[in-house]
């Protein structure tokens, strides 16, 4: 398993798995496949090349396939720059169980926290993905709150878990 942040070349993969993600588990995400789908590669290999050093893609490769990933972004808002939110986490469902989502969010964690001027990171989770809303908690991110009926798949609602982790400073 080889983890590191996702570069221009990476468009297609992180495309592709991301329409998996999306396509198989769509009440983990609060995005679409039809809405992925609007998303072209270069739009992609665009955003994965800008180097820019507040928003950024970490994944998890297997056998040069990628098998995992998170992404991370810096608050643009001058009262709200303080947050980052970590968005989208995926594994394979072949790939789980193996710590790939713990290494690969650790490592976004370490880069997250390293920002200067963050100090607390944020995601949503619906309170369906009882792995993820563990794992985000052994990670140190803690409930502040849930939003009923946050996501509507055809006629059914789901419920999403807020979480943050507040970032020691030195």
């Amino acid at each position: 398993m080889e983890i590191r942040f996702l570069r221009a070349e990476d468009a297609a993969e992180w495309w592709r798995l991301r329409a998996e993600a999306l396509r198989g588990d769509p009440a983990a995400f609060s995005a679409s496949a039809e809405e992925h789908e609007s998303l072209t590669l270069e739009e992609v290999r665009r955003r994965f090349g800008s180097n820019d050093d507040e928003m950024f893609v970490a994944g998890a490769f297997e056998d040069g396939r990628l098998a995992g990933m998170a992404g991370f972004y810096r608050e643009k808002g001058a009262k709200s720059r303080h947050k980052g939110r970590v968005w989208g986490v995926y594994v394979t469902p072949t790939s789980r169980g193996q710590s790939m989502g713990r290494k690969m969010l650790q490592v976004l964690l370490e880069r997250a926290g390293g920002i200067s001027g963050v100090e607390q990171i944020l995601l949503s989770v619906t309170t369906t993905q009882e792995a993820a809303i563990a794992l985000y908690r052994t990670l140190g991110f803690q409930t502040f709150g849930c939003e009923p009926r946050a996501l509507k798949i055809g006629d059914r609602y789901l419920d999403e878990e807020y979480m943050m982790l507040r970032l020691e400073r030195g």
